[in-house]
C-alpha cells in the first residue's frame, strides 16, 4: 500500500509539474509577444507545441502570428512561407481539436490572407470557402465575439467589393462588441482578441 501511495503521489506530481511547465511557457510566450518580441514568442510557442502534442493552443498561436505578419509583408516569397507555416500549424491544431469555432475562424483568416495577397488568383478559389467557414463557426458558437466580428468583417468586405451597402453589417459589429463585454474564455490562454479592432470597425460605420 505504501508503495502504491508513493507511486500515485509521484504520478500526480508529474502531471502537476507538466501542467505548470505548460502554463509557465504559455505565459512567457504571451509576455514576449506583448513586448513585440515576435520571433522569440513564436519560437517558444513552437517548442511548447512540440512538447505538448495534445495541446492545440500553441499551434493556434503560431498560425495566428504568421497570419498577422502576412498583412504587413511585401515580399511574396516570405509571405507565402508565412502562410504555408500558418496552415501547417493550424492543421496540427485541427488534428487535435475537432469542431472548434476559433480554429474555423483562423482558417478563414489564413485564406483571407491569400485573397488579400492576390485577389485575382485566390478570390474565386477561396471566397465561397471563407464564407462557409464563418457560417459554420457562427452556427457552432453564435455568442463568440471573434466569430461574430470575423463573419461581419468578411461580409462587409464582400459587400464593398461588389459595390453594395455595408451598413447592414454594422449591427453585427455592434453585437460583437456587446459580446466582448461579457465574454469569458475557457482559460487565460484561450483566444480573446479583437475588441479594440471591433470598436475601430464600428467607428468606420459612422464616419
Amino acid at each position: 500500500m505504501k508503495h502504491l501511495i508513493i507511486i500515485t503521489v509521484l504520478f500526480v506530481t508529474g502531471i502537476l509539474s507538466a501542467q505548470s511547465s505548460y502554463d509557465k511557457g504559455m505565459e512567457k510566450a504571451f509576455e514576449l509577444w506583448k513586448n513585440n518580441q515576435w520571433d522569440e514568442a513564436e519560437q517558444l510557442f513552437e517548442r511548447i507545441a512540440a512538447a505538448e502534442p495534445e495541446a492545440w493552443l500553441p499551434n493556434y498561436y503560431v498560425a495566428q502570428m504568421n497570419s498577422l505578419k502576412s498583412w504587413e509583408e511585401k515580399d511574396p516569397n516570405t509571405l507565402k512561407a508565412q502562410l504555408e507555416k500558418a496552415q501547417n500549424f493550424l492543421n496540427d491544431a485541427m488534428a487535435i481539436e475537432k469542431e472548434n469555432a476559433d480554429l474555423l475562424v483562423m482558417q478563414a483568416q489564413i485564406l483571407t490572407n491569400w485573397v488579400a495577397f492576390d485577389g485575382m488568383t485566390y478570390g474565386m478559389k477561396y471566397s465561397a470557402k471563407i464564407s462557409d467557414l464563418y457560417e459554420r463557426a457562427f452556427d457552432m458558437a453564435p455568442e463568440n465575439p471573434m466569430v461574430v466580428l470575423g463573419r461581419a468583417e468578411w461580409n462587409m468586405g464582400s459587400a464593398r467589393y461588389f459595390g453594395k451597402d455595408t451598413t447592414p453589417f454594422c449591427k453585427d459589429i455592434e453585437k460583437a462588441i456587446e459580446l466582448f463585454a461579457n465574454f469569458k474564455p475557457e482559460s487565460s490562454f484561450h483566444p480573446n482578441w479583437g475588441k479594440q479592432h471591433a470598436q475601430t470597425v464600428l467607428k468606420s460605420c459612422t464616419d
